[in-house]
């Protein structure tokens, strides 16, 4: 059994964690506010965008645009895969990586290429036969627009020069603080709906040409697809870490409580230890 100074020093250290993850835990909050609304912000927007895209594209025909032109065969998939810089969120991390793994062995990794954002899939992923081609890492505030854009016009010209036949992004979906959800989107090629019968089929007339507009829409549409991933998987790692912290917090008090418990059987034990020593000398002395 551990002496009674070992136990109290190792509630004083236990303490001292607490103090931290509880400190941890109400950053993450904090952070997390910002990071969901912004990303609760963008989703009307992506939802109109992606209305008027279908539109246009629907009527001019997916001809107009090599964005919008499916290539014959598959010989090279273009995975950008976003994941955490730090660690300390519990299977945030994890996840995320089982998820692309997953991903990565039925498509076959050997046509696969990775671009990492976040130092912990790049951690992962340059020590196994994946062929990771770009990295962006100990990103400060998270991966921003300025990355997305230019991740977007990356991806777009690759896409349509054949460099690559299709482009998928695995991020964190955020849902709340409790729960996000590993996700693997397509971004290229874009597929617009077929129309549906009895659809509108009001025609209009396009100034500058559908054409013209239709590729300003795919540029904002890819940029938008990227930063979006960005955004809930900011939010998606705040969520988790503040629920890590919190749990680790609780398992800390937990921790305190038993081992306060151990130090007062170890105290009652030792006092009454003494009291037996010295019922023993005063008989010895008596006898």
């Amino acid at each position: 059994m551990p002496s009674l100074k070992d136990i109290r020093r190792r509630i004083s250290s236990v303490k001292n964690t607490q103090k931290i993850t509880r400190a941890m835990k109400m950053v993450s909050a904090a952070k997390l506010r910002r990071a969901q609304q912004a990303c609760l912000a963008a989703r009307p927007y992506a939802s109109k965008l992606t209305d008027l895209l279908n539109n246009v594209a629907s009527r001019v025909g997916a001809a107009a645009h090599p964005l919008l032109q499916q290539h014959d065969e598959i010989r090279s998939i273009h995975v950008i895969l976003v994941t955490a810089d730090r660690g300390l969120c519990g299977g945030y991390n994890s996840n995320l990586i089982r998820k692309a793994a997953t991903f990565f062995a039925a498509e076959g990794s050997e046509r696969i290429k990775v671009t990492c954002v976040g130092r912990r899939g790049y951690d992962y992923f340059k020590r196994r036969p994946v062929n990771v081609v770009d990295q962006h890492i100990n990103l400060f505030g998270g991966p921003n627009i300025a990355l997305a854009t230019a991740l977007g016009e990356q991806l777009r010209h690759a896409y349509a020069s054949g460099e690559t036949d299709a482009v998928y992004i695995v991020y964190n979906r955020f849902r709340s603080a409790l729960v996000q959800e590993p996700t693997v989107e397509q971004i290229l090629p874009i597929k617009p709906p077929a129309a549906e019968a009895g659809a509108d089929t009001t025609d209009y007339v396009y100034e500058p040409a559908a054409e013209e507009i239709l590729g300003r829409l795919l540029t904002q549409y890819v940029n938008l697809l990227v930063h979006r991933a960005f955004l809930e998987s900011v939010a998606s790692e705040h969520g988790a870490r503040m629920t890590a912290m919190d749990s680790a917090t609780s398992n800390a008090s937990d921790m305190i409580d038993r081992l306060t418990l151990d130090m007062n059987r170890a105290r009652q034990a030792g006092i009454t230890k003494e009291l037996m020593e010295i019922v023993g000398g005063a008989e010895a002395l008596n006898g």
